[in-house]
C-alpha cells in the first residue's frame, strides 16, 4: 500500500464512513482467533456480536487507525466481499452502474472471507467515479492504494453535498448510521459512567476500609499508649521498692558488720579473760601444792615421826585380796575432753581405740567403710598433735589389705577369728605395767576387764568431743 506513512495524519472521514468501518471490524472481530485479537480489543471481543459495533466502536476505530495488521485483516474480508470494486481502485477504472446508481458488482457474492484480493496497482483517482461515493471511500481507506488520501476527501465531499432528494435512501443510510454512531457513542458512554460509578463505588469502599483501619489504628495506638503508661508507672514502682529493699539491705548489712565487729571484741576480751583466769589457776595450784609440801614437811618434822621399820603386811596376819589399782581421772570426769589431751601428753602414752564403738556413736548414718576412713583419718590428726602411739582395733577382715598396716602414725588392726573386744583385751596385756595405756570404749564389760589389767578407760564420746575440736 502506498501513500501509508505512520504518524501523518489522514483525512477526515465522514461518519458514514466511520460507521461502515466499525461494523465490519467487529464482524471481522469475530472470526479472529483469541490469541491473534490485539490486546485492545480483547475486552471488546467478549461482547456480545450485536453489541461490538456499538459498545466497542471507539476501541474498534482506534485499532483499525493504529493496528496495521488488524487493518490489513479488515480489508481482506472487505475485498473479498467487493472484488470488482477492489480491483478496479487498484486499477483507478471506472465502475459501471446499474440503474439505480449502485455498482453491479457491489451486492454479488464474494469469495471466502480470508482470500487474498488481487494487489491493487495504479493510480485509484478515478475509480470512484462510476461507484457509489460511501463503498469507494470505504475501499480506499482499507486498502490505501497511491493517492488514497483524495480519493476518500473526494469522497467525503461527493457525501457532504449529495441533495437530500437526490437519494433519499443514501441519506436516510446516513442519517441512521449517524444515529448509531450517536448510539454507540452514548452507549460507549454509559459503559464508561457505569465503570467510573463502579470505581468509584469501589474507591468509596476502600476508603471506608481504610478509614475503618485508620480508627482501629488509633485505637490501638491509644490502648499502646495506655499500656505503656500503666507499665512505666509498674516500672517505677518497681524501682521504688527494688531501691527501699536495696536501703533495707545496705542498713541489715551496715547492723550485720556491727555486730561481727562487738562480737569479736567480745570474743577477743572472753579469750583475755580465759587467759587471765588459767594464768590465775596455775598459780593457785602451784601455791596448793607448795603450801601442801611445805605443810607436810612442817608436821613431819613437828611430829618427829621415827623411820617406819613395821609394814603394813606385817600387822595383818592373812591379808585379804585388794582390788586392783585404778588410775585416777586427776580431778576431772571421763567426758571431759581435756582429760584425754592430759592422758595422751604423759610420756610413751598408748591410745587404744575401740573402732566401731567409736564410729557408729560419731557418724552412725554412714557406711562402715566410710566410718573407719572418717575415724582413721581424726586418730591420724590426733597422733600428729600429741605425738602418742595409737591402736585402732575393728571387727572382721577388711579385704586384700594386710590387717596390721599403718594409717599416717596409726596401728590399724582388724580382728580375725575373733571379736575386737578380744584383741583389744589381748593389746593392754602385751603392755608392760607403769606404762600409761588408754583405752577408748564404751563397752562396759571390755572397760572393766582393762582396768583390771592396769589401763585407763575414756569413753567413747569424749574421743567423738575431742575429734569434733580438730
Amino acid at each position: 500500500m502506498a501513500d501509508d506513512a505512520p504518524g501523518q495524519p489522514g483525512p477526515a472521514v465522514p461518519d458514514a464512513v466511520r460507521a461502515v468501518l466499525v461494523r465490519l471490524a467487529a464482524e471481522v472481530l469475530s472470526t479472529v482467533e483469541p490469541a491473534d485479537v490485539p490486546a485492545t480489543l480483547r475486552q471488546v471481543q467478549r461482547f456480545a456480536p450485536r453489541r461490538r459495533a456499538s459498545a466497542g466502536a471507539l476501541p474498534l476505530w482506534s485499532a483499525l487507525e493504529s493496528d496495521a495488521a488488524f487493518r490489513a485483516r479488515v480489508a481482506r474480508v472487505w475485498a473479498g466481499a467487493r472484488p470488482d470494486v477492489a480491483a478496479r481502485l487498484g486499477r483507478g477504472s471506472p465502475l459501471e452502474q446499474g440503474d439505480d446508481g449502485v455498482p453491479a458488482e457491489a451486492g454479488s457474492a464474494a469469495s471466502s472471507p480470508g482470500a487474498e484480493p488481487p494487489a491493487p496497482t495504479g493510480d485509484a483517482t478515478g475509480a470512484h467515479v462510476a461507484a457509489a461515493p460511501l463503498d469507494v471511500a470505504v475501499g480506499a481507506w482499507l486498502l490505501r492504494p497511491a493517492g488514497w488520501a483524495d480519493v476518500v476527501a473526494e469522497a467525503a465531499g461527493e457525501l457532504a453535498g449529495e441533495p437530500a432528494g437526490g437519494d433519499p435512501e443514501g441519506a436516510l443510510a446516513g442519517a441512521l448510521d449517524a444515529l448509531r454512531q450517536a448510539e454507540d457513542r452514548a452507549t460507549v458512554l454509559t459503559a464508561q459512567l457505569g465503570e467510573a460509578r463502579a470505581r468509584a463505588g469501589r474507591a468509596e469502599e476502600d476508603a471506608a476500609a481504610l478509614r475503618r483501619e485508620q480508627r482501629r489504628l488509633r485505637s490501638d495506638a491509644d490502648r499502646a499508649r495506655s499500656e505503656a503508661r500503666r507499665a512505666a508507672t509498674e516500672a517505677e514502682d518497681v524501682l521504688a521498692r527494688a531501691t527501699a529493699a536495696r536501703a533495707a539491705a545496705d542498713e541489715a548489712l551496715e547492723t550485720a558488720h556491727a555486730l561481727r565487729r562487738t562480737a569479736e571484741a567480745e570474743r577477743a576480751q572472753v579469750r583475755q579473760e580465759a587467759r587471765v583466769a588459767r594464768d590465775l589457776a596455775g598459780v593457785r595450784v602451784r601455791l596448793l601444792l607448795d603450801t601442801l609440801v611445805d605443810a607436810g614437811q612442817g608436821l613431819r618434822a613437828e611430829l618427829a615421826l621415827p623411820p617406819v621399820g613395821d609394814r603394813p603386811a606385817d600387822l595383818v596376819g592373812t591379808p585379804a585380796p585388794a582390788p586392783a589399782e585404778r588410775a585416777t581421772s586427776r580431778g576431772r570426769a571421763a567426758s571431759d575432753p581435756a582429760l584425754l589431751d592430759e592422758l595422751l601428753a604423759l610420756p610413751h602414752a598408748h591410745l587404744v581405740v575401740d573402732g566401731y564403738n567409736v564410729s557408729k556413736a560419731a557418724w552412725p548414718s554412714l557406711s562402715l567403710a566410710e566410718q573407719r576412713r572418717r575415724l582413721v583419718d581424726a586418730l591420724a590428726n590426733v597422733a600428729g598433735r600429741t605425738g602418742a602411739e595409737i591402736t585402732c582395733c575393728f571387727d572382721g577382715q577388711e579385704g586384700p589389705r594386710p590387717s596390721g598396716g599403718g594409717t599416717r602414725g596409726v596401728r590399724v588392726l582388724f580382728s580375725v577369728g575373733e571379736i575386737a573386744d578380744d584383741l583389744i583385751r589381748r593389746l593392754v596385756g602385751a603392755e608392760p605395767r607403769g606404762r600409761v595405756v588408754v583405752v577408748v570404749t564404751s563397752d562396759r564389760q571390755v572397760a572393766d576387764d582393762v582396768e583390771a589389767a592396769g589401763a585407763r578407760v575414756v569413753p567413747s564420746a569424749t574421743l567423738v568431743a575431742r575429734v569434733a575440736r580438730l
